[in-house]
């Protein structure tokens, strides 16, 4: 998989919510020299609140109900053909609570890009937060990888790890986490946009040079202080 520099993409956020890593996406899309430019916020909700946040910066929004088909077959039809009106080039996931079929992933293979709350492979699923302190684990952290068929299975981009404290709950690591959720859902998107992600096997390949970010955005150990 390779996406070929040139124009800027242009990028749909699917969303369910109210979109928090949406902003931060158009945030950095707002800069010239940013490889891609949001061209879609879709969401599956109607009362989402990233719709009239992305309404307000001028970003064109789209509502496809899942709950007016008959079918999640006939739902991806709908969002597919929205997104191909749209001349989109990229997927962005976002809180997009909607588990897409195989045949959706298909369609766009290589152009899907998802966010995760945890070090992929570990936490796939929901509740990560309350899992990783079940689990006792010392770092815990966020994932950008590429959309396949198995749910938060698909090969990795970027990661950024945080330290697990004594006194954290599943509401203070999120609320740590959310930062480095949204720098790296930008460096995976700015990578992928700029053509400079190769799939090698189960393995994401970064060509990196003198215009990219360094290594610390590839994986980044914050300094969130002593717990």
């Amino acid at each position: 998989m390779d996406v070929t520099p040139g124009p800027r993409r242009r990028v749909a956020v699917l969303v369910s919510g109210r979109g928090s890593n949406m902003m931060a996406l158009a945030e950095a899309c707002r800069e010239p020299s940013f490889p891609a430019e949001i061209a879609l916020v879709l969401s599956n909700r109607p009362d989402a609140g990233a719709l009239e946040r992305a309404a307000k910066l001028g970003i064109e929004t789209a509502v496809v109900d899942h709950k007016a088909f008959d079918s999640r077959l006939a739902f991806e039809d709908a969002v597919h053909d929205r997104l191909v009106d749209a001349k989109i080039d990229i997927i962005c996931l976002a809180g997009f609570m909607r588990i897409l079929s195989g045949s959706f992933v298909g369609r766009w293979q290589g152009k899907m890009l998802n966010v995760h709350p945890s070090l992929l492979p570990s936490f796939p699923g929901l509740d990560t937060h309350a899992r990783a302190l079940e689990a006792g684990v010392r770092l815990h952290g966020c994932t950008v990888h590429i959309v396949t068929p198995e749910l938060d299975a698909g090969p990795i981009v970027v990661q950024a790890a945080i330290p697990v404290f004594n006194r954290d709950t599943p509401e203070s690591l999120a609320t740590r986490l959310i930062t480095e959720e949204h720098r790296c859902y930008v460096v995976g998107l700015r990578l992928m946009a700029a053509g400079r992600l190769t799939l090698e096997g189960e393995r994401v390949l970064i060509d990196r040079d003198e215009e990219m970010a360094g290594p610390s955005d590839v994986l980044r150990f914050p300094d969130t202080g002593q717990g």
